[in-house]
């Protein structure tokens, strides 16, 4: 285990195997974890563990890699399958946990509420103030949502209470989504300059690099936040910098990062970005059934001879 994660799932590791839990908080180097990882079985891994060729054969023994986290970006599936070596991720674990901090990133950015919070902090209010923090109003707005999946149909559905117009883009149509909430699936660029609050939630891919830069941003209304709680190379930081701080939109939410964890220069210096750092599912309850349905995978795979429901290439046991 490349991390220390809730304690009911090395518990549920423990019933079955010796465990071996990597005790500092920090991701191990490059040269430590392919070093850590030989000798084992299976590896609880994380989101910033990469998962290649390289490993494979660094690690022959290993037969199954639980990736803790719902987007696997970081493996290479294809060449698992090509090794053998069984991939499982934690889906809808961590879905409403994404979607409740995507709504908190909306109405922090919106409404100024972190800036405020260190206003007030720094003792500088001094009482009511007419046209104070003044930020975009949620209810009855126009919310896009780019990627339609299990989180991003979460977050449209919490959107029903405020009373707002919902549209998407998807690769493919969810008619379910749309009998249930009214969202209306547009053509990106269509959706761009109509919404005044944008949510990310597609996963990262080849296809979707750089899929928000700097034509795109410039297509969204001046008075629009853009939220991201996906995965930070889906908008090109740069020019979301440069399209934040001429305030060709209003402001930003982002709990991910291009590069994580490093950001670009000057992003966070700008008053109209809240920034967090990658606590999408951090809840109580979703990082215990994360550390659950991880171990429980790595249980079916080497000693029950079961395929999961969350194994991403269930077609190497035949």
């Amino acid at each position: 285990m490349t991390r220390p994660i809730m304690e009911a799932g090395i518990e549920l590791l423990r019933e079955h195997f010796e465990v071996v839990v990597q005790p500092e908080e920090r991701d191990l180097s490059r040269e430590e974890f392919l070093e850590a990882i030989k000798g084992f079985d299976g590896v609880l891994s994380m989101l910033t563990n990469r998962i290649d060729e390289e490993v494979f054969k660094a690690a022959p023994r290993v037969k199954v890699f639980a990736n803790y986290a719902v987007g696997y970006n970081n493996v290479d599936v294809d060449m698992a399958s090509y090794y053998d070596v069984a991939i499982t991720n934690t889906p809808d674990a961590l879905t409403l946990a994404t979607a409740e901090l995507a709504w908190g990133l909306l109405f922090a950015a919106g409404r100024h509420i972190v800036a405020s919070d260190r206003y007030t902090r720094d003792g500088r209010f001094l009482g009511w103030d007419p046209l104070g923090f003044l930020g975009q109003s949620v209810s009855g707005k126009k919310l896009g949502i780019i990627g339609a999946g299990r989180i991003g149909q979460a977050f449209g559905r919490m959107a029903r209470g405020f009373n707002m117009e919902l549209y998407y883009n998807s690769p493919h149509r969810k008619l379910e989504f749309e009998r249930s909430t009214g969202a209306k699936y547009e053509d990106l660029f269509d959706l761009l300059p109509k919404v005044d609050f944008l949510a990310v939630h597609c996963p990262y891919s080849m296809h979707t690099h750089h899929l928000l830069g700097e034509r795109e941003l410039s297509l969204m209304k001046s008075s629009s936040v853009l939220i991201n709680t996906a995965r930070g190379a889906i908008i090109d930081e740069a020019a979301l910098y440069e399209a934040l701080k001429n305030k060709r939109i209003y402001g930003a939410g982002l709990d991910v990062f291009e590069k994580e964890p490093e950001i670009y220069p000057g992003l966070l210096d700008l008053d109209n970005v809240v920034a967090s750092s990658h606590i999408g599912s951090a809840t109580y309850e979703s990082r215990e059934d994360m550390s659950l349905l991880a171990a429980g995978s790595i249980v079916d795979i080497l000693i029950n001879n079961k395929v999961p429901s969350n194994c991403l290439n269930k077609e190497i046991f035949g």
